[in-house]
């Protein structure tokens, strides 16, 4: 079996992780506010733990994926905890991602209210036709699509970090100053949960996701290498869009859509440009939800999976546009954040319990060197 690297689809894979991850919260700068921004120096701290945690967990899924040849998106947590718990954590991580869906739709419809004054439920109505079309196409034209579009949100994002940053470096020499007076909606009561939660309510939609990916992959270390490579591109653009927005707390703190205020406050061109990026990042994330939503009930049976996906669809718009964007990711994020960081410790145990086992068949294969 040939073990070379193919660039093309290592970048394929990053691609699809990062076009995962910045969905409507991240786009619009709404969750980094109330994760990282609000923090002040600490939440850059928290954008570093994340980092880290993303590395972790991405390995992890694609090589369980692989290994174990998931069959679903649910039979990920039957390997990492057992048929019980596995089955709660299968149970609910569908009930996240399609509320996760949810939130994609809201983002929609904010994003195009504050960008162009058009009525919200016509975004989250384009935006649920554009995800069920693609959902309908199949994952591997998904994974086509999804490495095609993240890496350009990436650099834009990158972009518009960088250039609030160097606009008002004053804003970050007093953030500490300004923070206090402006009563921000936050993710937790300090950065250590926060960041927590994060990579909590993150992992529940990797989870499935990055399984199967890892199932379908030929090669482990490709999947891998784009997993990582993912990560850290991300999280690149995670700290410096924290940086950025942080520098202009004042003006975007209370924003529906911080990071489009930000870009129309460069200029309004920068603005216009920024919220095609906005819905383009929404698409992305918003795509393999619904997949993920509808195919862990139909499996193997496309009709009803055409028909579930649309039932899905119908309920996420309905709710979408009664409740305002940022009490739905406070409210749905935050919550299941907590839920998927109990996933992350179990997950550390079992490679806690790997590692030990590595190292006692070492010390047993040179124990007469020890004794």
């Amino acid at each position: 079996m040939s073990h070379s690297i193919s660039t093309k689809r290592v970048l394929t894979y990053a691609g699809a992780y990062i076009a995962f991850l910045i969905g409507s919260g991240f786009a619009t700068g709404q969750e980094i506010v109330q994760y990282f921004s609000a923090y002040s120096w600490q939440g850059v701290l928290g954008t570093v733990m994340v980092f880290v945690l993303f590395l972790y967990v991405g390995y992890e899924f694609v090589k369980i994926g692989h290994e174990k040849k998931v069959p679903n998106t649910g039979a990920i947590y039957t390997h990492i905890r057992g048929p019980t718990i596995g089955r709660f954590y299968d149970y609910f991580a569908v009930l996240v991602i399609y509320m996760s869906f949810i939130v994609m739709l809201g983002g929609a419809g904010a994003t195009v209210q504050q960008q162009y004054g058009i009525e919200p439920w016509i975004g989250s109505c384009v935006m649920a036709v554009m995800a069920i079309f693609t959902v309908v196409v199949g994952l591997d034209n998904m994974l086509k699509i999804l490495g095609k579009i993240g890496p350009l949100i990436v650099i834009l994002t990158i972009t518009l970090g960088i250039w609030g940053t160097l606009r008002n470096p004053e804003g970050l020499m007093r953030i500490d100053e300004i923070l206090p007076t402006m009563n921000l909606m936050t993710a937790s009561t300090n950065w250590f949960f926060s960041a927590a939660s994060y990579v909590g309510f993150c992992m529940l939609w990797l989870a499935g996701f990055m399984s199967v990916m890892g199932n379908s992959a030929s090669n482990l270390r490709e999947v891998s290498i784009g997993a990582a490579l993912g990560a850290s591109s991300f999280s690149l653009a995670l700290i410096l869009i924290t940086l950025g927005l942080m520098a202009n707390i004042e003006l975007v703190g209370h924003s529906m859509i911080p990071s489009l205020m930000l870009a129309s406050d460069i200029h309004p061109f920068f603005g216009s440009v920024f919220a095609i990026v906005v819905l383009a990042g929404v698409y992305t994330t918003a795509v393999p939800l619904l997949w993920q939503s509808a195919s862990r009930f139909t499996s193997g049976k496309p009709k009803m999976f055409q028909i579930l996906t649309l039932i899905l669809t119908l309920i996420a718009i309905f709710v979408s546009l009664k409740v305002p964007f940022n009490t739905l990711v406070n409210v749905i994020y935050v919550i299941n954040g907590y839920i998927g960081v109990i996933l992350l410790f179990f997950m550390f145990y079992g490679t806690f319990k790997r590692i030990r086992v590595i190292v006692k068949s070492g010390v047993w294969h040179s124990g007469r060197f020890l004794c």
